[in-house]
């Protein structure tokens, strides 16, 4: 009776069934890669079963993609919605590193899955058709912005929007995916939120000044906090 139960919502919510295989999925893929990821406990999380999975996404390579496809798709939609376009140009790149830092934080498993996609030279995203179609909107978006800029009088100069992009993007994606060995390393909690407030502000204020060619003093970059002391030594 229960099986029967579960078979007649998958058949009446086809697309609710998709997308929790798909959030199940890339629960599962971030937190244990590619080849640790088993099949069996995203159908159990999902609700569903792996006759269910297969027929909604297709075999393990498949649903892998899917969740890439969907991750970058979700980044990308929110970054529409940032309006970029009508703010003034050092506001508009400022609102872009805030928007890419505060979405770092807030989506981890997009981390680990650029982590685990780049440890096999992006064999899967190859394969997508959707990705590409996806950035080159992003791309004119922040083209549009720079071009204004120069035309303002505000950037310098009119930098590669792709590099401009990696460029913020790798600011915000190294400190936080090395933040534990760093963290030990200085001598520093990176994560407490003092130190990311400080470190939000070294961004904007660090590709504010390449863009205009003014010190970076004039964006307000916050002091860094004192090293911690070490911590004397207690003999027994």
């Amino acid at each position: 009776m229960a099986k029967a139960k579960r078979n007649l919502k998958w058949q009446r919510d086809p697309e609710g069934m998709r997308l929790r295989i798909l959030e199940a999925a890339k629960q599962e893929f971030s937190a244990h890669g590619l080849a640790g990821a088993r099949v069996d406990r995203i159908a159990a999380k999902a609700g569903a079963n792996k006759r269910m999975l297969y027929y909604h996404v297709g075999k393990k390579d498949d649903l892998y993609l899917a969740v890439l496809e969907g991750a970058y798709e979700k980044i990308r939609g929110e970054e529409r919605g940032l309006d970029l376009e009508h703010l003034d140009p050092p506001e508009a790149i400022k609102r872009l590193i805030e928007f890419t830092w505060n979405y770092f934080l807030r989506n981890p498993e997009f981390l680990s899955l650029l982590q685990t996609e780049n440890l096999v030279r992006a064999k899967h995203l190859k394969r997508s058709n959707k990705v590409k179609s996806m950035h080159s909107p992003f791309v004119e978006m922040i083209r549009t912005v720079v071009r204004r800029g120069v035309e303002s009088g505000d950037f310098q100069v009119a930098v590669d929007p792709v590099q401009l992009y990696i460029s913020i993007a790798a600011l915000c994606f190294f400190y936080l995916s090395n933040c534990a060995t760093l963290s030990v390393v200085f001598g520093r909690d990176l994560l407490a939120k003092d130190a990311k407030d400080e470190r939000l502000a070294h961004m904007v204020g660090l590709v504010l000044a390449a863009l205009t060619g003014r010190s970076a003093e004039l964006f307000e970059i916050v002091k860094a906090p004192k090293p911690r002391a070490a911590q004397p030594v207690k003999m027994s």
